[in-house]
């Protein structure tokens, strides 16, 4: 689980991915990005639906892709304007690897 402060710091990078094109957003386009070998690395939400997650966390194993337990499904839709959504994959190296230090799992750590 994420603390307030990281929390709020990684919905604030998640938005910044989102308004600059550098993220997509929802399950199907997580996996789309994973297997055209686009996706970098990808937020799930702490509460995402078991489906949701066996449709994506296999791909993401398969194609060797870190991925991060995020915050809620609601509270990611809120913080980025939209419904909630189980899953958002970053496309960027660089913001990749910022989200990653900013959740404490620069290096190692990440699933």
């Amino acid at each position: 689980m994420l603390d307030a402060a990281v929390e709020r710091r990684l919905l604030g990078l998640l938005g910044l991915g989102l308004r600059g094109r550098l993220a997509v957003v929802g399950v199907e386009q997580v996996r789309d990005a994973a297997r055209h070998g686009k996706l970098k690395l990808a937020v799930i939400a702490s509460d995402a639906s078991g489906n949701s997650v066996d449709k994506v966390i296999p791909l993401l194993e398969a194609k060797r892709i870190r991925f991060i337990e995020g915050p809620t499904a609601a509270a990611l839709g809120t913080a980025l304007g939209r419904r909630p959504m189980a899953a958002i994959g970053i496309v960027d190296g660089n913001l990749a690897r910022g989200i990653l230090d900013v959740a404490g799992q620069g290096s190692a750590g990440a699933r």
